[in-house]
């Protein structure tokens, strides 16, 4: 039997819903990225802290599920018919000029002492955290606007990019292995995807009616395909990212022709209000808080945080120059440069290899933490500024 530490688990969801009231009454723009409140608050009544809750592992699986979610919800959001062309080159041409920019970066800094691993941190550098910016981008009406055309693009290489290097080169000592179980999966997701599209648009009419009755087919039959890619990918080596990643991409495919609002509206609900934020207190709660205190973490806070923006935020400057104007380039190089939760994810998979101290583990996550906390504020208010007519 596995044990349930049911306390800690009510404090988690409590705690969730607590950073939920206190965005809502924030007035305007004063109030920080729910994310970045669901881990402070996740800090605080972790064991380095109150010590009020801890984590298990029913805990634990939970959280991952959270995870396997939100990569669900950056992956629906990434329309290929959308962003093909101009946003699709430049964000993959922006990526590559990242990840060498990261790995040059990383080099110069473990030459110096100051690092432990170039592929841990280098890849944890060249990623953008679409599923926290997600909701960001949701509340601030960014979605669906000819900016957003162009993050959409940068940040999905910045997810699939580093998640590929990770399962590649990072996560194992075997990389051609992993590059063929990889292979495998990209296989099965996409037999999966074709007879998930063939079967939903000759039943979608069938689907539709369930949306406001009891059975909720649609919405269970979708739970159960992120979920079960999530189980795959967990199964055969592949990182839960990837399982909850692709099952967006599907269910984005699935629903072309069909786009119906009131489904999204339960799979956000879903998500973001149980699956994600769970995910995000426990990340709190399971921060060693006490690695921060020394000289150097907190100097790798720093340089973390601005190597963020250097690696994410350098292309967007000088890739889009022909096609955003300046204050836009700098909202998406800010956009482009937050990264959470992926760092997490790499963080624990360094440490848990013995490739990553304990203390700089907690300094990346912690500068994701406020790569997240500064820089979509700041983007939001440079895209909020008045225009001059024609801009």
């Amino acid at each position: 039997m596995i044990h349930v530490d049911a306390d800690s688990f009510f404090v988690i969801v409590l705690v969730s819903a607590l950073a939920a009231i206190a965005v809502s009454a924030a007035p305007g723009r004063l109030v920080a990225p729910v994310v970045v409140l669901e881990l402070a608050l996740g800090i605080l009544v972790g064991p380095h802290v109150f010590d009020i809750a801890s984590t298990d592992e029913f805990i634990d699986f939970f959280a991952k599920l959270g995870l396997g979610m939100l990569f669900f919800f950056a992956g629906y959001e990434i329309d290929f018919e959308r962003v093909r062309g101009r946003p699709l080159r430049l964000g993959a041409l922006g990526w590559l000029l990242s990840i060498g920019l990261s790995f040059g970066l990383c080099g110069i800094a473990i030459a110096v002492g100051q690092i432990e691993s170039v592929l841990y941190i280098g890849t944890a550098l060249a990623t953008t955290a679409m599923g926290t910016l997600i909701p960001i981008l949701r509340d601030e009406g960014e979605l669906h606007t000819e900016f957003s055309t162009y993050l959409m693009a940068a940040g999905g290489f910045g997810v699939f990019g580093p998640i590929t290097l990770l399962t590649v080169f990072v996560s194992t000592d075997h990389p051609l292995h992993e590059a063929l179980i990889l292979l495998a999966f990209v296989v099965l997701a996409v037999a999966v995807a074709l007879a998930a599209i063939g079967l939903a648009w000759r039943s979608w009419p069938a689907l539709e009616r369930t949306l406001e009755a009891s059975s909720q087919l649609a919405v269970r039959v979708t739970v159960v395909l992120i979920f079960g890619l999530v189980l795959l990918a967990s199964d055969i080596g592949v990182d839960v990212v990837i399982g909850g990643f692709v099952s967006g991409l599907i269910t984005r495919q699935i629903l072309r022709g069909h786009e119906e609002r009131v489904f999204e509206s339960k799979l956000t609900a879903i998500g973001f209000g149980f699956f994600v934020p769970f995910f995000f207190v426990v990340s709190g709660i399971e921060l060693d808080l006490a690695a921060l205190g020394s000289a150097r973490a907190l100097l790798n806070l720093a340089i973390f945080f601005a190597g963020f923006l250097v690696v994410r935020g350098t292309p967007a400057l000088l890739l889009y120059a022909g096609v955003l104007d300046l204050r836009d380039r700098f909202a998406l190089a800010l956009y482009s440069a937050t990264e959470l939760p992926l760092i997490v994810a790499i963080a624990t998979i360094a440490i848990a290899a013995g490739h990553m101290e304990t203390a700089t583990g907690a300094s990346l996550i912690a500068a994701g933490m406020l790569s997240t906390l500064v820089f979509p504020l700041a983007a939001a208010r440079l895209r909020a500024r008045p225009r001059p007519t024609g801009a």
